[in-house]
């Protein structure tokens, strides 16, 4: 717990010391708070150059946080949450501890130098290498490290969004991928305290600042039902196109690595100068567009444009996340569906703002399949609960459709590029591959189900393992019988042994047939009464044989021995 609190304390400083980067970055190269907003307009310290200093910006960003990232820390380079889960998941959450040091000043620099990314990716990786470094002073175990790991996540988003529940749950559904009770609380302390921090500095407001939307007629789910596919496909489109981006860029680039930023940077300000807002994060024009002020055909625009200016920002190895991109894509998507509709159904269509807002949420959820982190930080960023029940369904149906297009999202998609698969153990794990037929025993005789209880003792008593399986007349499997159930109902006050059949104490574990990986058996057994467990055919109705924590501890035993010979 005390190691959650500091971890969410230095989260919370971190989140401040980075939006005050990214401003100071920001103003320095564009000469505004926020260029997205600005137009066209010239930049106050160069003057001279009008509007064509955005050719410059990112390619000056891009030769101070190239070799930056390129001499210290390479995992800073991308968004940053596939680098934190594989830590989570492969390295037992072992983050180089300067990595929130380059993550910050890199990140900062892109998105101050124009890189049309977002900042929660960055926060992530910060906030969690700030956890992994505390786990590994304090020589913590792997699994407590993990959940450190967590909790800076959790902290870094909770302070820089004001979303304190959506920093538990994007640590627990994307980083952890557990809901086990310890962990969420050890990730909620961190939250809590990190948010605390957020509010002192930043104010205790929605992170968004939208009108009030409701629902007025039935009619309008079904409207807001078909967003959410038409943003599930949005959603998977970001994610391949920003992969091919990075593949062609990756392509056409052979010069040195750290050069690279710079000299893509003219590319996007290309980019920049047709679209300034593209420029940063760009808030400002998501809030416009959830406001109404843009007409279809230029929200469709900026889409697109979203689209191209954050892959190629990625593409050229530039720093910083993905999900404020995809609400924008949200906004922008959601707006311009429902100025579409108010054009043709006027009657039914609700405004235009509450079609943006459910847009961002259901898009991010088809790019990251984070269904529960999207509906939390929605609410949480924008304090708008009106529409939760339209946002809910369009955010399903989003992460349905996504799944249904891709077996990726826009963050494991990029560890798959690599090779890692995080749904499946890793080729070097003791009992990877390894299955119960190995390791199977004969199986013990089975107790008949309809044998008195009194007279089961007996062969329950002899029981090496405390437990006997159950079957019919006709052998078929009915469950398991522990000496602990037997002895605990013969106690009983109104317990008849004669009458009592064994079948009334029979419960079913866990199945386990012949090609159960061994890893889930010991799963399997670990919750059973006993110290093993029957092993069934495919139909699940025969007992085929037994296995038990010793044939287990054999084969892992047994397992490097192979490898070693070979060696």
């Amino acid at each position: 717990m005390l190691l959650a609190l500091v971890v969410g304390a230095g989260a919370g400083l971190g989140a401040i010391a980075f939006r005050w980067l990214i401003k100071t970055f920001t103003l320095l190269l564009s000469g505004h708070a926020d260029y997205s907003a600005a137009g066209h307009a010239a930049n106050p310290h160069v003057p001279g150059l009008g509007r064509w200093f955005v050719l410059l910006a990112p390619v000056l960003a891009g030769l101070v946080y190239g070799p930056l990232v390129q001499r210290f820390a390479k995992e800073a380079r991308g968004h940053g949450v596939p680098e934190v889960m594989f830590a989570v998941a492969r390295r037992g959450g072992r983050i180089a501890p300067q990595v929130a040091v380059v993550k910050s000043l890199a990140s900062a620099l892109c998105i101050g130098g124009g890189g049309s990314v977002g900042r929660e990716g960055p926060i992530v990786q910060i906030g969690s290498a700030l956890g992994s470094t505390l786990g590994r002073l304090v020589r913590i175990a792997e699994d407590r490290m993990r959940v450190l790991v967590a909790c800076g996540a959790a902290g870094g988003i909770a302070a820089t969004f004001n979303a304190p529940l959506a920093g538990v749950f994007f640590a627990m559904e994307l980083i952890l991928r557990d809901f086990t009770a310890e962990s969420f609380g050890m990730v909620v302390l961190a939250s809590v305290t990190s948010s605390v921090i957020g509010r002192a500095a930043f104010g205790n407001t929605p992170f968004l600042h939208l009108p009030p939307f409701t629902v007025h007629h039935v009619s309008e789910y079904l409207l807001f039902a078909g967003l959410g596919l038409l943003a599930g496909a949005v959603g998977v489109g970001f994610t391949r196109i920003l992969y091919w981006v990075e593949d062609a860029c990756d392509w056409a680039w052979r010069g040195p690595e750290w050069a690279r930023p710079a000299v893509g940077g003219v590319l996007l300000g290309v980019l920049l100068l047709v679209l300034p807002q593209m420029y940063g994060v760009g808030y400002p024009v998501l809030e416009n567009a959830v406001s109404g002020k843009y007409v279809i055909g230029f929200l469709l625009v900026l889409l697109v444009g979203k689209i191209v200016a954050t892959s190629l920002t990625i593409g050229i190895g530039g720093s910083g996340g993905v999900f404020a991109p995809s609400l924008f894509m949200g906004a922008m998507l959601g707006a311009g569906y429902g100025a579409a509709l108010q054009h043709l159904a006027p009657g039914i269509a609700g405004p235009v703002g509450a079609y943006g807002l459910i847009g961002m949420g259901a898009v991010f959820a088809g790019a990251a399949r984070a269904p529960i982190t999207a509906v939390i930080i929605m609410f949480e960023l924008t304090g708008e609960y009106s529409i939760i029940l339209p946002l809910m369904a369009a955010i399903v149906l989003a992460t349905g459709v996504s799944r249904w297009l891709s077996n990726d999202t826009i963050y494991t998609l990029k560890l798959r590029r690599r090779g890692v698969d995080l749904d499946e153990q890793p080729a070097h794990a003791p009992l990877a591959g390894v299955t119960v037929g190995t390791v199977m025993e004969p199986a013990p005789r089975p107790l008949d189900g309809a044998m008195p209880l009194a007279d089961a003792v007996e062969a329950l008593v002899r029981s090496p393992h405390g437990v006997l399986p159950v079957v019919t007349d006709e052998a078929t499997y009915l469950g398991t019988a522990t000496a602990r159930t037997a002895a605990e109902t013969l106690a009983g006050d109104d317990a008849n042994g004669t009458a009592t059949p064994v079948s009334s104490i029979t419960h079913l574990p866990k199945p386990v047939g012949v090609g159960t990986d061994l890893s889930d058996a010991l799963d399997a057994l670990v919750t059973a009464d006993g110290a093993g467990l029957p092993v069934l055919d495919e139909t699940g109705s025969r007992l085929i044989g037994w296995v038990t924590h010793q044939g287990i501890l054999t084969a892992l035993h047994r397992g490097p021995q192979p490898e070693a010979a070979r060696g």
